[in-house]
């Protein structure tokens, strides 16, 4: 699902450079959920302004937006900390556990696409029908903007 990929996406680039920021100096760390809320904050405002919504647009817009982005997150956490503790048991792992980690793991999937469903239908009575036709190429140019950046930071450091 596009949710999930871009936030894998931003938790691995940006926590490497943060991993990196913390070698460099010492900085105040945000906490995790701090900074997810920030990301999805940014994230939400970026797509309001490719899709260039009006003031009232965005403020429901982005409202709703963030909570669907919350939701997707939680149900992610969730399935990957089934995960986290099957990888951890490695082979002593029952099958059971292992078939119960892949069914969470297949089942976020179809969770995540769900809550794009429901929020779907919120976002059809905020935005105009050009504009909901172009929220998924406003997330894809969002994920690529974050991907550039994080190639320039890198480059930058070398």
């Amino acid at each position: 699902c596009m949710i999930t990929r871009i936030l894998l996406i931003l938790t691995v680039i940006f926590g490497s450079i943060n991993i990196s920021a913390q070698t460099n100096k010492p900085a105040k760390s945000k906490s995790r959920s701090e900074w997810f809320n920030e990301m999805s904050r940014y994230k939400a405002q970026f797509i309001a302004s490719e899709l260039k919504l009006s003031e009232e647009q965005k403020q429901k817009f982005v409202a709703a937006y963030e909570k669907m982005e919350n939701e997707s997150a939680k149900t992610a956490r969730e399935a990957r900390k089934m995960e986290k503790e099957v990888r951890e048991k490695g082979d002593n792992a029952t099958d059971l556990e292992l078939e119960k980690a892949a069914e969470a793991l297949t089942e976020l999937k179809l969770k995540q696409a769900r809550t794009e469903q429901v929020y779907f239908q919120q976002f059809k009575s905020i935005l105009t029908p050009r504009q909901l036709f172009n929220l998924s190429s406003a997330e894809r140019k969002f994920t690529r903007k974050i991907m550039e950046s994080h190639r320039k930071s890198r480059h930058d450091r070398d």
